[in-house]
This record gives C-alpha cells, structure tokens and sequence, in this order.
C-alpha cells in the first residue's frame, strides 16, 4: 500500500482529471442514468477505496469500469423496480375501475397478506425473494452474497413470486389487488 500522500498524488495525477471525460461518457453511453453526477463520484469514491488495497495500473481504464458497471447495475435495479418521478399529482389522469371485493381490504391489511405470503415460502426461497425484490439488490448480489449461482436466484425469485401469486389468489386476492 503506497503511503497516503502519494496515494493523494496519484489520484490527483491519474485519476481527477478523467473526471469531465467520465462524466461525458456516462451522459452519452448510458441516457437512462437519472444521476450521472453521483456515478461519477461513487466511482471516484470506489478507486479511491480500491488504490488502497492494490495498485492500480491503469487508472482511466479502471475508473471508466467502475462507473460502467454502476450505471448497469442503476439501470437493472431501475428495470426491475421502475419508479417513475411525477411533479403534479393533480395533474394525473385516474381511470375509474370497478370495485372488487377486496377493494374493502386496507392498505395494512393487504401489506399483512403479502408478508404473510412471503412467510409461507420455504426459508432459502423467501431469504432470496426479500433480497432481491424487497431490499432492491441486483441478481449478481445476491448470489454472491448468499454464494449461489445467478441461474439459482432467478429460479428461485420466480418460483418464490408464484408461490407468493398462489397465496394471495387463494385469498382472495389478484395481485392488482395488491398494488392498489
């Protein structure tokens, strides 16, 4: 580990000034990032962490990974859970629906189903199904952080998905139901 000054004078020399390029390639590489700016610094922040641990041989390279694999990593959590920001509720158009039985269920009382569902999915399957839909982490992230394989999330995130679709139809409840 280099000591801390030259680890500033490194960063400084090797890795600041890539900074207006990485925030220009980001713009146009990656359009759907909402937040190129705070990329950029998480990826700033990240070889700084990493220059501690090991050299780095070719800053700029490195840098413009780190960011590259950020971004994707936003996009894919931004496919799976797409938020969309709205500035003017009022303005929304609501499209009236019939109402349904369990449109009499409340809101606390809908959440209850859905975590009484989750409880019923065999342990490994609901751990699987918390992390990734529930805490938000990509597919890559939970099987490295549980140590399976990519292939065995995704099973068990559908299966875990239906069991939990089961559940609440056997309820008596859709899962638009759910979502309202």
């Amino acid at each position: 580990m280099p000591p801390p000054i030259d680890r500033a004078r490194w960063f400084s020399e090797e890795v600041d000034p890539h900074r207006g390029a990485l925030r220009a390639y980001m713009q146009r590489a990656f359009p759907g990032v909402r937040d190129v700016d705070d990329v950029v610094q998480d990826s700033l922040l990240r070889i700084w962490t990493a220059s501690a641990g090991r050299q780095i041989s070719c800053a700029r390279a490195f840098l413009f990974k780190i960011a590259r694999n950020r971004a994707l990593d936003l996009l894919r959590h931004d496919q799976a859970s797409p938020l969309v920001a709205v500035r003017d509720l009022a303005g929304l158009s609501v499209a009236e629906e019939a109402h349904s039985p369990s449109d009499a269920l409340s809101t606390t009382e809908k959440i209850e189903l859905v975590a009484a569902a989750i409880a019923d999915l065999p342990e490994r399957c609901r751990e699987i199904v918390v992390l990734r839909k529930l805490s938000g982490f990509s597919q890559r992230e939970v099987a490295t952080r549980l140590g399976l394989s990519e292939r065995t999330v995704e099973v068990q995130v559908a299966r875990g998905t239906r069991r939990c679709g089961e559940f609440l139809r056997r309820c008596g409840l859709t899962a638009a139901d759910a979502n309202r």
